[in-house]
């Protein structure tokens, strides 16, 4: 867009403290950035993203050649008179997945900062944090047929657009295809719009990919409650999850790969990943799921009644109806916690599932995760590959991001605590006894790792059996998490 309007030019017209509010949901900075000004950066930031009438003329200089006649024949704003409104979010969006930049402008309903009214339950939602996170998680290796379940505005399906030779979204709303449609053709990006729910649409592919931001949010299925088509499934409890999991194989290419983000019940008396766990089972797929977060009952209603612009303070009697509503929903499967995070699916080229892992991350990582997971993916086949003696014979070489860190009391020659430091990805720390502390130090990739052990035998004077005994098994979980890179 000539104007300039693009992430950069946003946040250069609105400053670092305006564009950090406006991120929070708060556009009081942002407002008073950008009034008054003719600029065309801040006359559409104004329009499409604060929702504020602005006058034709301004916006006429903006929209150099589409002009103000033509946002209106495109359904983009609406005229009032002398001012224009916008009748949709349309914001410059730099997309970030490991395979580089790239800007598109994503459309999208105008949300409640800019309307100051509540959601509409077809409602169609824009590019939000569980987008982005599930954008920057998917593997970005090259596919042939990728399937966005669950399209909404179509964001994923352009991210996969950049890796895949044909690109089909799903969405049970007409209106989320209608915008993922007009957001394709601004990104000049072919993609293939099937209307229908789940995997029905699809129920003849076989996918090389699937990925899906599903409508997961665990709803009370009573009269009074709102259903958002964005993020409600439809279901009780977590089980629109549950089904995923348990049916993407059935359209799945051998050695395709399921990634999608969710949530799921934590009830009283079970762990999180016993549930979870037992989805993966029944799927017959290699899988591996991180919880990011957890959230008790009441935090979690409290979340997702804000979501749909129910506030305490716009409507008491609302907010303690649904409050309630929530509250009584979980009380009745006795869910004491709801966890949220991504899963990682993949269905074996041949034979059983070799992969079930489940794992807590709650703290900080480094994203894009997308290149990670696929590392992780390649390092678990390579040791499936290689039994302790095919292990003795590779060459390993430490990764380039990980540090030691040794934890000394004053005084003491030698330290009481090592610690491995992976600096990207999960940011894993791992905690290294002297015989793993030696062995990852002498891994520079001239030496196999026999020879690491047997030498180390000998300096510990220990035996390299005994080494190998300690050494190896932890070795494999480097290797598995990308602390040590195979050479050979």
């Amino acid at each position: 867009m000539a104007a300039g309007y693009g992430v950069a030019g946003v946040e250069e017209v609105l400053g670092t403290v305006a564009a950090d509010a406006l991120h929070r949901e708060e556009p009081v900075p942002a407002l008073r950035a950008t009034e008054g000004s003719g600029e065309p950066v801040a006359v559409l930031v104004r329009t499409f993203l604060l929702g504020s009438a602005v006058p034709v003329r301004r916006l006429e200089r903006a929209f150099r050649t589409l002009g103000v006649a033509g946002a209106v024949a495109l359904g983009l704003v609406e005229l009032d008179g002398d001012d224009v409104r916008a009748l949709v979010d349309l914001r410059p969006y730099a997309a970030v997945d490991g395979g580089g930049e790239v800007d598109w402008w994503i459309a999208s309903d105008l949300g409640e900062l800019a309307t100051g009214r509540a959601l509409r339950t077809d409602h169609v939602l824009g590019v939000g944090g569980a987008s982005t996170t599930l954008a920057q998680v998917t593997v970005r290796d090259p596919r042939a047929l990728v399937l966005d379940l669950g399209t909404g505005c179509g964001i994923q399906a352009l991210h996969a657009s950049r890796h895949s030779r044909r690109v089909i979204g799903t969405d049970i709303s007409r209106r989320a295809l209608e915008f993922a449609r007009f957001n394709a053709l601004l990104a000049a990006v072919p993609l293939e719009l099937r209307a229908g729910s789940m995997l029905e649409p699809v129920a003849d592919e076989h996918v090389d990919l699937v990925v899906s931001n599903p409508p997961f949010v665990i709803t009370p299925r009573t009269p009074d409650m709102p259903a958002y088509e964005y993020r409600d499934g439809g279901r009780s409890g977590d089980a629109i999850v549950r089904e995923l999991v348990e049916g993407v194989g059935a359209v799945l290419a051998p050695g395709g790969v399921a990634q999608l983000l969710g949530n799921w019940e934590v009830r009283r008396g079970e762990d999180w990943h016993e549930r979870v766990g037992s989805w993966l089972d029944a799927s017959g797929l290699d899988g591996w799921v991180v919880q990011r977060e957890l959230q008790d009952p009441a935090q979690y209603a409290e979340t997702w009644i804000r979501d749909g612009g129910t506030t305490p303070d716009r409507d008491r009697d609302a907010w303690a109806a649904r409050y309630g509503s929530w509250l009584d929903d979980f009380a009745s499967r006795d869910v004491e916690g709801i966890g949220f995070g991504f899963l990682t699916l993949r269905k074996p080229v041949a034979g059983a599932p070799t992969l079930r892992r489940l794992e807590e991350a709650t703290g900080s990582v480094r994203q894009p995760l997308g290149p990670v997971i696929a590392a992780s993916l390649a390092a678990h086949d390579w040791l499936e590959f290689h039994d302790d003696e095919g292990l003795l014979a590779a060459h390993l070489a430490v990764a380039p991001d990980v540090t030691e860190e040794r934890y000394l009391t004053p005084g003491d020659p030698d330290p009481q605590v090592v610690l491995l430091r992976q600096g990207g990805g999960f940011g894993r720390a791992v905690q290294a006894g002297t015989a793993l502390a030696g062995f990852v130090g002498a891994c520079d990739g001239d030496l196999s790792v026999g020879q690491i052990v047997n030498a180390l035998g000998a300096l510990l004077d220990v035996g390299a059996d005994a080494v190998a005994a300690d050494v190896l098994p932890s070795a494999r979980g480097l290797i598995r998490d990308g602390l040590l890179l195979p050479s050979s």
